[in-house]
């Protein structure tokens, strides 16, 4: 009986020190256990590339509604930002076609003809919300007169009656 397990012994030894040597071949290549992360390297993030962005998951991984809320945000920060520059680019279009156009000789450009004559058919001085193009070419809103509403529904309807004593 002693015989027996000596002789187990020895083929269990021996079995293991064959294949820790690599005498029953090679292992096979790991399979990846991770998905690529698939962001476009040729141009900017996107809002789309964002939302199609999905992280794998491991056992003790993130937590997923912080990695979802982060997504969420950036999305929308991209989208933001995204329209920022396109209302910029289109004011910058804006100003350099106008720069470019106003000391030009030539024909004018198809449709001023009418714009200018409703420019001189429009009251003097800004009105209520009235969009006004200030020296530096900048585009501001006329609001005084919005001001002097709200001041004069501030104090009530005797600043009013006063006011209107004065006039």
């Amino acid at each position: 009986m002693f015989v027996v397990i000596v002789i187990a012994m020895a083929l269990v030894v021996g079995g293991a020190a064959v294949v820790a040597l690599g005498g029953g071949g090679t292992l096979p290549e790991a399979e990846h256990d991770r998905l690529a992360v698939r962001l476009p390297q040729d141009r900017a993030l996107s809002r789309t590339d964002v939302d199609e962005l999905r992280l794998p998951m491991a056992l003790r991984g993130y937590r997923m509604d912080e990695v979802d809320d982060l997504l969420d945000r950036l999305g929308a920060e991209l989208s933001l930002r995204d329209a920022r520059i396109a209302e910029l680019e289109a004011v910058g279009a804006v100003r350099g076609s106008v720069a470019a156009t106003e000391g030009a000789t030539g024909e004018p450009l198809p449709g001023l003809e009418s714009f200018t004559a409703v420019l001189e058919k429009a009251p003097q001085g800004p009105a209520t919300g009235e969009v006004t193009a200030d020296a530096e070419g900048g585009v501001t809103e006329a609001t005084d007169l919005v001001a002097d509403q709200d001041a004069d529904t501030a104090a009530g309807p005797a600043a009013t009656e006063r006011k209107g004593d004065r006039a």
